[in-house]
């Protein structure tokens, strides 16, 4: 079924998720679409609803159906114990961040998030993933993934970018 609807998106058709069971990608098999969809480099966006929280994470395609909402990093006092507890947290992490502050705050990311031990059969270290969404719902929505050495750094090469609510996600 996936490939059918990745097979349209591919041809420039849009298409909406719709759910019987609340919001698409929360807690809802519609999140695998999403992933997928994302995957495959198609734009997802997002639909204007009660919060750019919930907005940011059903697009993100975070599987899963349980994620910590911690506000805003602190300004001052208590920043780097932030970040310390983000690179302690099992679930996904999201928070929202000023414009005034992203980049001191991916900065951040980079330096604290060091690659995580895999769970797995492997046990390999694994990269940390950032995903950063950018003016939901609004005329220059954007939504930026990586390390959070390469979102650092998207960001850094494009200073017109730093601007709008940001919704960050760590996982």
């Amino acid at each position: 079924m996936h490939e059918g609807i990745l097979a349209d998106l591919e041809t420039g058709k849009h298409i909406a998720l719709v759910s019987d069971a609340g919001t698409p990608g929360v807690s809802d098999p519609g999140v695998l679409l999403v992933a997928r969809a994302r995957e495959a480099g198609a734009l997802v966006e997002a639909v204007p609803g009660a919060s750019a929280l919930t907005a940011a994470f059903s697009i993100s395609g975070i599987i899963g159906n349980g994620f910590v909402f911690i506000g805003f990093v602190p300004h001052k006092k208590g920043r780097q114990t932030f970040f310390k507890e983000i690179a302690e947290e099992e679930r996904p992490v999201i928070f929202y961040e000023s414009p005034h502050r992203i980049i001191k705050t991916l900065t951040s990311l980079a330096e604290i998030l060091t690659p995580k031990q895999n769970k797995g059969d492997e046990g390999l270290p694994i990269d940390w993933k950032v995903i950063v969404a950018r003016e939901l719902t609004k005329m220059f929505e954007e939504v930026v993934e990586g390390t959070p050495e390469e979102v650092l750094e998207y960001f850094t090469l494009n200073p017109d970018k730093v601007r709008g609510e940001f919704v960050v996600m760590v996982t």
